[in-house]
């Protein structure tokens, strides 16, 4: 009987360090609280530095509360869990706990308590802390992201990769633009090579397009059809009014004015071309 608890208790214990561990990988960061309630300053005793530098060494991406993070998880502050130190009461011990939180504080892991009978406080917090982050040694940690995580979470972050790719292209646009303007003006003193540079580098076409092509709305945007019908172009929306990204190509569609212009880079070479579309 005695040994069939025991085992039932191993196994219990096995199946919850399973589960801690497949919960842990979930999440790509840890940011260590930069003060610990237990404690009256923020680092002190360099706990909150020491906790950081375990994380760190048990395979974890640690940060101190505060400190410049990374661009996803800026975005995205659910990649992340919460990392706090607490204090257990004890007469003779000095017990401290490691505790993980998700972004809507739900924990998530708890350490097993680290002990330490040091007279010194800088001595047996050190010491506790320590012990108590030995549960996270043989856990074997390994970032696996879920997979609302690989598709990107929350609309907030599409919507936020979307403009910034945005961006990225116009800016290359306008940049290639203002380095066209500087070649032209450099080769006004020898017309004859200016249409030649101007061909090779630049192939522009502002033609006034009398084929119209229909919008008919898809998922987060439109695909462009014309009278065959055949669909011409798929575009997504954006967070800039009138500014649609192309499906499969580095370029733009936007309204200037009344018209709609298609902007395409490739190999540095920036064609311009005017749309008809009927939305």
């Amino acid at each position: 009987m005695k040994t069939k608890f025991l085992t039932t208790i191993f196994a219990c214990l096995f199946i919850t360090s399973a589960f801690a561990q497949t919960e842990l990988n979930n999440y790509k960061y840890v940011i260590v609280s930069k003060k610990f309630d237990f404690l009256k300053e923020a680092n002190q005793y360099q706990l909150n530095d020491l906790s950081k530098f375990l994380f760190n060494k048990y395979g974890f991406e640690a940060f101190i509360e505060g400190e410049d993070y990374p661009e996803d998880l800026m975005r995205n502050r659910c990649l992340a869990l919460d990392a706090d130190l607490l204090k257990a009461p004890g007469m003779f011990k000095t017990k401290l706990t490691v505790e993980l939180t998700d972004c809507n504080d739900r924990v998530v892991y708890t350490s097993q308590v680290g002990e330490s009978r040091k007279k010194e406080f800088d001595k047996s917090y050190v010491e506790a802390t320590r012990n108590a982050f030995l549960s996270f040694k043989d856990l074997d940690y390994k970032y696996e992201p879920k997979a609302s995580q690989l598709s990107a979470s929350t609309p907030q972050v599409v919507a936020a990769e979307k403009t910034k790719e945005i961006e990225k292209l116009k800016e290359e646009i306008n940049t290639l633009k203002k380095e066209k303007a500087v070649e032209v003006v450099n080769e006004t003193e020898a017309p004859e090579e200016t249409s030649v540079t101007i061909t090779e580098q630049v192939s522009m076409s502002e033609s006034s397009a009398t084929n119209v092509l229909y919008a008919q709305a898809i998922k987060n945007g439109f695909q462009l059809v014309d009278s065959a019908p055949k669909v011409l172009y798929r575009i997504q929306k954006t967070q800039l009014n009138e500014v649609f990204l192309v499906e499969g190509q580095s370029a733009i569609i936007y309204k200037n004015g009344n018209t709609w212009v298609l902007e395409h880079l490739e190999n540095k070479v920036l064609t311009t071309e005017t749309l008809n579309i009927k939305f």
